[in-house]
């Protein structure tokens, strides 16, 4: 039996809140995600990418949702690559004096440590009430194929143990012709989520949606197609709505996915004025899955 659990890449941003989605009378952080959780079994936390949240605000994700309810987490940026604002750095830990932003080769090896080791402990609570589905290594669109790069990954992926990793690879390169069966392979040699993607074809940071398993746990997040996806912003980047038919063609490949893993996590990211819980909602109904549920495999 494979488990099979739907949701959204966030729970609290701003056009879903203001969308109506949430009833009036839902108006707390704590209210919204309780709310959230009675119509779903799993979210990502993006908001973890932007900065490491606090221990008492991880607690109280624990306390706002049931047993069963999981939590995917997002890497802190500057982990994965990602030019990262010193103003997201905990105080005691920014640079003096330097860029705005930085990067991994900005920070003294144990400044970068430390980072770990308090992202580590934010987690916490969700690995005691058994809350973490995993943690998402989104790469960088610039981080190309290579040797440099695996070796990169591994690692980063070691500091996260023992706890599932997915990866997300938004370059090209991973998957050009025969590179996807190397990319594939290396990622279920270390035990390691192929986090597979629908997007947007044909621009730089394009990768095509393979939905094959690497590990047990299988992932599959929904970008949609905007049109704006190079030149928008966040909001217009991820704007677009799933019609009947792309959703029911999907739900066929996503139980074959699921076959071939003990668990599937599917992500909506077309987070858009409530868009991404709409689309969600029907697909969790096209899997029968409305809440955490086992499908035959």
């Amino acid at each position: 039996m494979s488990v099979i659990k739907v949701g959204t890449s966030s729970w609290a941003d701003r056009t879903l809140v203001r969308s109506g989605w949430y009833p009036r009378e839902v108006n707390t952080p704590a209210g919204r995600l309780g709310h959230y959780a009675e119509r779903f079994a799993l979210v990502e936390v993006d908001t973890s990418y932007y900065a490491i949240p606090a221990p008492e605000t991880v607690h109280g994700w624990v306390d706002a949702t049931p047993d069963g309810f999981t939590f995917d987490v997002k890497a802190f940026s500057l982990f994965t690559g990602h030019p990262t604002p010193v103003a997201t750095l905990p105080a005691d830990l920014r640079p003096v004096g330097g860029p705005a932003r930085v990067r991994r080769r900005d920070l003294p090896a144990e400044a970068y440590d430390e980072l770990w080791r308090r992202f580590r402990t934010a987690l916490t609570p969700l690995v005691a009430a058994d809350r973490l589905g995993a943690v998402l290594l989104q790469f960088p669109p610039w981080l190309t194929r290579g040797d440099a790069a695996r070796r990169r990954i591994a690692e980063l992926a070691s500091r996260c143990r023992p706890w599932r990793v997915a990866v997300e690879l938004r370059h090209g390169s991973w998957f050009d012709g025969t590179a996807a069966l190397e990319t594939l392979a290396f990622l279920r040699e270390h035990d390691l989520t192929h986090c597979a993607v629908d997007m947007p074809q044909g621009h730089p940071s394009s990768v095509p949606p393979i939905p094959l398993a690497t590990a047990g746990l299988a992932m599959i997040r929904f970008h949609g197609h905007s049109t704006a996806w190079d030149g928008g912003d966040k909001e217009e980047r991820f704007r677009y709505a799933y019609g009947d038919e792309e959703l029911r063609r999907w739900s066929e490949v996503l139980v074959d996915l699921a076959d071939q893993a003990d668990e599937l996590h599917v992500l909506f990211n077309n987070c858009c004025a409530g868009q991404a819980q709409r689309d969600a909602e029907r697909m969790a109904g096209l899997l029968g899955v409305p809440a955490a549920r086992s499908v035959p495999s």
